[in-house]
């Protein structure tokens, strides 16, 4: 098998303090996860920022602070959201693309999302893709069912995702499909061969779906956006310690880890166009 991606995404756009006080809010806290979760493995960091409030925001200021202290330290891809939250406007949205990240979320449809509406039209999805694609961002395609899936095959078709495409099966949100091992393999079976994938298991699923990706080829992504919980009744203190657990778990299972390098072959990101900080060790 490949080497396993780690993806750490380290606040989200639903965890507040009143889930945890360990989550980070501000883009310093942020960047010091990211990198601390680096030290521990990771290769990709996902970001998402808030405001002085702790409320989601699309500020590019935030991010660019968030990019500007990560990029001091190391050598992590950076995988910038679209989402932000339920009341972001599409504007915003692909404003962020502006910030030239390697890569970049792509939501590939609407759904119910807990008690709201998570809205993707495929005009904005179009949109979205030719952004990117002009901007040589690779997309993320997170995929909460089956049908988004093929949502994004459709948009690949007319010309506007490049293949080879890489996928997030995001698994356990209310509105989406359950995190099963049953429902996981089926993603899987639905992808075009080349393709990359990696999964998520929302809340008390995120350690069976993160060993059943590392069995299955796939890679994974953890922190704070997807659990609280380092294990029942205890709260994880720092997203490196889902990092370090999935490390170990990698070596019980025979799989290595990729660098953050390492990653941009299996993804084929582009050529950064500036020097980074040394790899880690």
């Amino acid at each position: 098998m490949e080497k396993l991606i780690i993806t750490v995404a380290p606040t989200g756009a639903q965890t507040t303090r009143e889930h945890t006080p360990y989550v980070p809010l501000t883009p310093k806290e942020i960047a010091d996860s990211i990198y601390e979760s680096w030290k521990a493995g990771a290769a990709i960091g996902h970001v998402h920022v808030r405001d002085i409030m702790g409320e989601n925001t699309m500020d590019l200021s935030a991010y660019q602070e968030v990019i500007d202290r990560v990029e001091e330290k190391c050598d992590i891809i950076l995988n910038l959201t679209t989402a932000g939250g339920l009341e972001t406007t599409e504007e915003e949205r692909l404003r962020v693309c502006e910030l030239n990240p390697e890569m970049a979320t792509f939501d590939a449809g609407s759904m119910n999302f807990g008690s709201g509406v998570f809205l993707n039209s495929p005009s904005f999805l179009e949109e979205l893709a030719s952004e990117t694609q002009k901007r040589n961002i690779k997309p993320e395609i997170e995929a909460f069912d089956v049908g988004m899936i093929h949502n994004a095959l459709r948009i690949a078709k007319k010309g506007l995702l490049d293949d080879p495409f890489h996928f997030q099966f995001v698994l356990g949100v209310a509105g989406g499909m359950p995190a099963t091992p049953k429902n996981l393999m089926h993603m899987v079976d639905c992808i075009p061969e080349g393709s990359t994938w990696s999964a998520i298991g929302a809340s008390k699923h995120q350690l069976t779906i993160n060993t059943m990706s590392i069995l299955l080829g796939g890679h994974v992504r953890v922190g704070m956006e997807d659990s609280v919980y380092y294990r029942k009744g205890e709260l994880a203190e720092t997203n490196a310690q889902f990092v370090t657990r999935i490390v170990n778990l990698a070596k019980t299972l025979g799989r290595e880890v990729a660098t953050p390098d390492e990653a941009r072959e299996i993804l084929q990101l582009r050529a950064k166009n500036k020097n980074r900080v040394g790899g880690r060790v």
